[in-house]
């Protein structure tokens, strides 16, 4: 992934939600969404090493924010909280991953915001971000259609590829925005 990202971590403010960097003091409210056993099967887990992103303790969730942070100073992935403005809490996460050539992007919200108005405010907020790739690929189960209306009404199209993991295995329901 482009270098900017890791010297200059940028906080990107909207109207109604803001990409701020991911911090211990957003633990309780991420244990809200990583506990959402509605939104869960909607989060991306490809090549994440059997991590289902589903935690129901402080101590996990803490466990994943160290490995974020872990990640982030070894430059494998950056990741955003996205903090709704009304009501001053976390709701989500963002993480981009990837090289110049492909940026994965994993949304991750709260199930009573996996909405498309919503999603769309996040894309739009994340655009920036794309910048910084030549494509950018994103999952959506089938099963998520505010997701998938959101993604194609921003300009994402079905990935007729598959994403490999580290390990060989094949990954599919990509959308990709091409730049």
């Amino acid at each position: 992934m482009t270098e900017i990202l890791y010297k200059d971590f940028p906080r990107v403010d909207g109207l109604h939600y803001t990409l701020r960097y991911t911090c211990e003091d957003d633990c309780a409210d991420l244990l809200k969404i990583y506990s959402d056993k509605k939104a869960v099967p909607l989060f991306n887990s490809d090549n994440c090493n059997g991590d289902d992103f589903h935690y129901t303790t402080m101590e996990r969730m803490k466990q994943a924010l160290d490995f974020w942070q872990f990640s982030y100073e070894n430059r494998y992935f950056v990741r955003w909280t996205i903090v709704d403005k009304n009501i001053g809490e976390a709701i989500g996460t963002v993480e981009l991953c990837g090289e110049k050539q492909r940026g994965i992007l994993r949304l991750d919200l709260r199930s009573d915001y996996e909405k498309k108005a919503v999603i769309l405010d996040l894309l739009w907020l994340c655009d920036v971000l794309f910048d910084y790739f030549d494509i950018v690929v994103t999952k959506a189960v089938p099963q998520a259609a505010e997701r998938i209306a959101a993604l194609e009404e921003f300009g994402f199209k079905p990935y007729s590829e598959k994403i490999i993991g580290h390990d060989g295995t094949e990954y599919g329901d990509y959308y990709v925005l091409e730049r």
